[in-house]
C-alpha cells in the first residue's frame, strides 16, 4: 500500500462511525497487507475500543484504560483540530506546555500524522518556559524539539521559542510583545470577547497539586489579568525562574486539552472536575474554563479513579 493510498484511507476512516460496515469490509478487501498495515489497525482498533466519551460541565472527559490508548486518541485530536483550523484559517496556532505529556506527541513524528498534517501551517508557542539555557534538561524547548519538532517538517521559524538570555520579567515581556505580533498578522487568531490572542489549541498537563503550565496554587501569578505572559523568581518546582500564560490567555483559546495521568494526580482530578459544593478555587486546573472555546480532559483510568459517577474496571 502506497503511502498516499494510505492518507486517503485515513480521511475516509475519519468520517465512518466506528461500527460501520462498510469500513471493515474496505478495510479487509483494500488494506489487508502493506507497510502501513500495522499502522492502520492500530488506528482502527482504536476507534473500536475507545471508551465513550463523558460530557461535563468541566468539559469532555476522555478516559483510557492504557497509555497506549490515551496516546493514540490525543494526536488524532490535536491532528483534527490543526486540520479544522488550517481549513477555517489558513493556519494553526499551538501552544505547549511543561510537563512528560510532551512524550506522547512522539507520535506525531510518525504516519500517518507526519503526512497528513499540514506542518507548513503550524506556528508553535509555549503556554510557559523555564529560563534555562535551550539545551538543558528542564528546557521544554529541548524536549518538544527532542520529542517531535526536530522530526516532522516544522521550520525553525514557526517555532517561537523563548530568550533565555533575558531576565524572567524581561523574557516575559518580550514574548508578549511577539505574540501580539502574530496576533496582527493574524498567525494567532483574536479573542472577540476580551483583549488576549486566541490560540487554535493550548495543551496543557495538570500536576499532583492542581497546577497548570506554571500557574501554581495561591501563586500572585493566579491573579494576573492585564498581562498575557507573566513571569515568576521563586516557582515551587525547580527551575525557580519562568515565564507563563495567564489564565485569561489559556480561558481565550478556542480549544484547551488537559492531560491528567497517574494515581497521585486523582484527587486533584476530583477537585478540579466533579462539581463540588464549594470548589476549590485555588485550584489552577480548576479555574480553566474557555469562555467560547471547548475544554477536553484525556485520563487515564488511574487519574480518574476518584471521579463522580465513572465506574473504574480492573
Amino acid at each position: 500500500m502506497s503511502p498516499l493510498t494510505f492518507i486517503i484511507f485515513l480521511h475516509i476512516l475519519r468520517r465512518f462511525p466506528s461500527s460501520s460496515p462498510s469500513l471493515f469490509l474496505f478495510a479487509i478487501f483494500a488494506f489487508p497487507v502493506g507497510k502501513f498495515a500495522g499502522e492502520f489497525y492500530e488506528l482502527l482498533i482504536y476507534r473500536k475500543m475507545s471508551l465513550p466519551r463523558i460530557h461535563r460541565k468541566r468539559g469532555e472527559l476522555r478516559i483510557h484504560e492504557s497509555m497506549d490508548e490515551l496516546k493514540i486518541d490525543l494526536v488524532e485530536y490535536i491532528s483534527e483540530v490543526s486540520e479544522a483550523s488550517v481549513k477555517d484559517r489558513g493556519y494553526f496556532a499551538i501552544a505547549l506546555s511543561s510537563g512528560s505529556h510532551i512524550e506522547l506527541l512522539s507520535k506525531l513524528s510518525e504516519v500517518p500524522y507526519s503526512k497528513i498534517v499540514d506542518w507548513g501551517k503550524w506556528n508553535v508557542f509555549w503556554a510557559d518556559e523555564c529560563l534555562v539555557a535551550k539545551r538543558d534538561a528542564d528546557s521544554n524547548y529541548k524536549f518538544a524539539k527532542d520529542v517531535f519538532l526536530s522530526k516532522v517538517p516544522v521550520r525553525s521559524s514557526q517555532v517561537r521559542s523563548v530568550n533565555n538570555s533575558f531576565t524572567p520579567e524581561e523574557a516575559a515581556s518580550q514574548y508578549q510583545f511577539n505574540m501580539r505580533q502574530q496576533v496582527k498578522s493574524r498567525t494567532i487568531n483574536v479573542s472577540n470577547l476580551c483583549d488576549c490572542p486566541k490560540f487554535d489549541l493550548i495543551l496543557l498537563e495538570m500536576g499532583a497539586d492542581g497546577h497548570i503550565a506554571s500557574l501554581f496554587p495561591d501563586h500572585p501569578a493566579l491573579a494576573m489579568e492585564e498581562d498575557w505572559v507573566t513571569f515568576m523568581n521563586d516557582s515551587p518546582i525547580a527551575p525557580q525562574q519562568r515565564i507563563t500564560f495567564t489564565l485569561p490567555v489559556i480561558n481565550a483559546a478556542s480549544n484547551v486539552a488537559l492531560v491528567v495521568t497517574g494515581a497521585s494526580k486523582a484527587e486533584a482530578a476530583h477537585l478540579a472536575i466533579d462539581d463540588l459544593a464549594k470548589g476549590n478555587v485555588s485550584l489552577p486546573a480548576r479555574m480553566v474554563q474557555p469562555i467560547e472555546g471547548k475544554l477536553v480532559w484525556f485520563l487515564d483510568y488511574p487519574a480518574a479513579a476518584k471521579l463522580d459517577g465513572v465506574q473504574i474496571s480492573d
